[in-house]
């Protein structure tokens, strides 16, 4: 889909400064200078074109009590079609991709208070046929930031660093848990898009506003924009890349991965047995030599050279998943 120089600018705000407001779309129109029915007949051309996936919170799992992880498999060439159509069906896999490594299913796990994480994994893994499943819990988080702008953009200031364990909000209200269940659905193309949601959860807009500001400020909702198609917008290389790196040295190395505008995601996860590497970083590039000459120079400045880049080949799912509260 061909993108002009509203258009690029309209990607950018739907991403990352959507107005919770009566009229979103009308302030979003305001700011470009077209009208309220341009902006959502533009996004609506988005959306039909695959560049813009659904609108809606980023939700943080942690705070609602979800445990979530990572997970990798080692499946043959005859059993992938059976694993990418079970981890497509599975409700609390967001992100499932094969990627170019011994270990080549790779996605991640959320699930409510209770389940196991673990168990869960082996036993997608023994439906699968694989031949290995394990998970990499977080230890850290230094960033989670996933902003594509159509000229390779990306703005958004990193978050400082948290524990991999975020501890479940304990003060969600009935009417919190109402707001939650009901924002987790595609913002309607709409003049008014909240006033069914406030209405369903028994709100007038003003205080339905004023309760996702809350959300908001209490890192429920991390952010309220547009999930997007990466690759649409010429990102067509993806390398989650993985380092061995001395406990002493993480945050060092973080702090160099951090700030690169094609770092999305930088995380220290566990290891096992069978994965060494503990620091990981999903670069993403317009080709894979680029994503190659990032990691390499990181590796020569830090002095880290054993790592790896696996490439995603074929993506399985990507979407967020629904948390009932």
């Amino acid at each position: 889909m061909p993108l002009d120089a509203i258009d690029r600018k309209l990607f950018g705000l739907v991403q990352a400064a959507f107005p919770i407001a009566s009229r979103p779309y009308a302030g979003m129109g305001l700011s470009l200078g077209i009208t309220e029915d341009e902006v959502i007949s533009r996004i609506g051309r988005m959306k039909a074109n695959g560049l813009v996936r659904q609108i809606g919170p980023v939700l943080d799992p942690g705070r609602l009590g979800y445990r979530t992880t990572l997970a990798a498999m080692r499946v043959s060439e005859a059993n992938l079609d059976r694993a990418a159509e079970l981890l497509a069906e599975h409700p609390g896999i967001s992100h499932a991709y094969e990627r170019d490594h011994h270990f080549n299913v790779w996605f991640t796990l959320s699930l409510p208070a209770g389940g196991d994480v673990h168990s869960e994994i082996h036993r997608l893994g023994d439906i699968a046929g694989a031949g290995a499943a394990f998970d990499l819990p977080v230890v850290k988080r230094f960033k989670l930031r996933a902003y594509f702008g159509p000229d390779g953009d990306r703005s958004e200031e990193p978050e400082g660093a948290s524990a991999g364990r975020i501890h479940p909000e304990k003060s969600l209200s009935a009417v919190d848990r109402r707001a939650i269940n009901e924002l987790q659905q595609d913002l309607p193309l709409i003049s008014r898009p909240f006033a069914r949601t406030a209405a369903r959860v028994g709100m007038d807009e003003d205080g339905f506003f004023t309760l996702c500001r809350s959300l908001l400020s209490r890192g429920i909702i991390r952010r309220f924009g547009a999930s997007v198609n990466h690759r649409s917008v010429g990102f067509t290389a993806n390398a989650m890349t993985c380092w061995v790196v001395p406990a002493e040295k993480v945050e060092s190395i973080a702090v160099e991965l951090v700030p690169l505008k094609q770092v999305s995601h930088c995380y220290e996860r566990k290891t096992n047995p069978q994965w060494c590497y503990n620091l990981f970083a999903i670069i993403h590039g317009h080709t894979r030599k680029q994503c190659e000459e990032i990691a390499s120079r990181v590796s020569a400045e830090t002095g880290l050279d054993d790592y790896v880049l696996l490439f995603s080949t074929r993506e399985f799912k990507k979407t967020r998943v629904i948390y009932k509260v």
